[in-house]
């Protein structure tokens, strides 16, 4: 089976989606499902990827568990948010340590709904707009031979979009945070076997709006899928990913009522892909949903990725 070099670095895309994470506003920067495959590995050469990924999420708290979004201890909280992120990505010629450097950026447009019951009322917030955006200044990768990519990379989350202390729905985290990763993904050229590995650290600032930093997590992402040849049309994958999310360090400040809050969540769903050529450049899309399974401290819910790159 002849591989795509369409492999695209849609990593950590929808940056700041009110995804299920126990830190603050039990979300994180972080979304499960952003590097999870093939397609979001390095081309494993000097290319320019540009891509599109759209992101729905809804996900509810546990019937009577609190949760701080901006500084509001919320009971019964529901958030519903819809992302689109426009990703671009430069895998250069330079050389380091035998593997190809590469810079990307991407940036996310939020829409999010959350609603809750504050103190006495119920209480309903939006928000839209430009959410916060992901730079990754540092990224290093290697092949071997044809079937074998690995990387490390840097990722930094900016606090672009906007945040005000109170409300119940931010497009911004009003915080910082880095993230050091890893990936390795083998697809095989002879029988279409993907077995794919993502794995990360997330460091937080402080909140200053709230006085409150989200503790360290943890997060380990997979996917095994089978690629079979269409024909002239190309190759379709089809697979699972499965995702676990661990809170490593307690959140702290004045403004963590709840104290440590720290939370876990795994979950496993399916993944399909299609790989084409179009003008004479690889075209890459990606479907996935992924249900949280088990869920600790923090919202419970559903995550819908849809992924479509280019690369040049």
């Amino acid at each position: 089976m002849k591989k795509s070099l369409i492999c695209l670095a849609l990593a950590t895309v929808c940056a700041t989606t009110v995804s299920t994470h126990a830190e603050e506003g039990a979300g994180g920067h972080y979304v499960p499902g952003a590097t999870a495959s093939f397609i979001d590995a390095l081309p494993g050469k000097p290319a320019i990827v540009v891509a599109n990924a759209f992101t729905y999420y809804d996900g509810k708290a546990s019937v009577g568990r609190p949760i701080d979004f901006g500084g509001q201890l919320t009971l019964n909280a529901h958030a519903t948010c819809y992302a689109d992120s426009l990703v671009g990505v430069y895998e250069t010629p330079l050389q380091l340590l035998g593997g190809n450097y590469a810079v990307s950026a991407v940036i996310p447009f939020i829409w999010l709904d959350v609603k809750g019951t504050v103190g006495p009322a119920n209480r309903s917030d939006s928000a839209s707009g430009l959410g916060d955006i992901t730079l990754y200044p540092f990224m290093l990768g290697w092949t071997n031979g044809p079937d074998l990519k690995y990387d490390v990379r840097l990722g930094i989350y900016a606090p672009s979009g906007d945040y005000t202390a109170g409300k119940l729905a931010n497009t911004g985290r009003n915080y910082w945070t880095f993230e050091p990763a890893v990936s390795v993904s083998w697809l095989s050229t002879k029988i279409g076997t993907e077995v794919t590995v993502f794995a990360g650290v997330d460091f937080n600032t402080k909140n200053t709006a709230t006085d409150y930093e989200s503790g360290t997590s943890f997060h380990l992402e997979g996917t095994i899928a089978q690629h079979l040849p269409l024909g002239k049309l190309g190759i379709i994958g089809v697979g699972a990913n499965g995702f676990l999310y661990q809170q490593i360090s307690a959140d702290s400040g004045s403004g963590a009522t709840l104290g440590d809050f720290e939370g876990r969540t795994a979950g496993v769903g399916p993944v399909i892909s299609f790989i084409t050529k179009v003008g004479g450049h690889d075209l890459a899309a990606e479907v996935k949903w992924l249900p949280e399974l088990n869920v600790e401290k923090r919202l419970k819910g559903d995550t819908v990725w849809f992924k479509l790159g280019l690369v040049f």
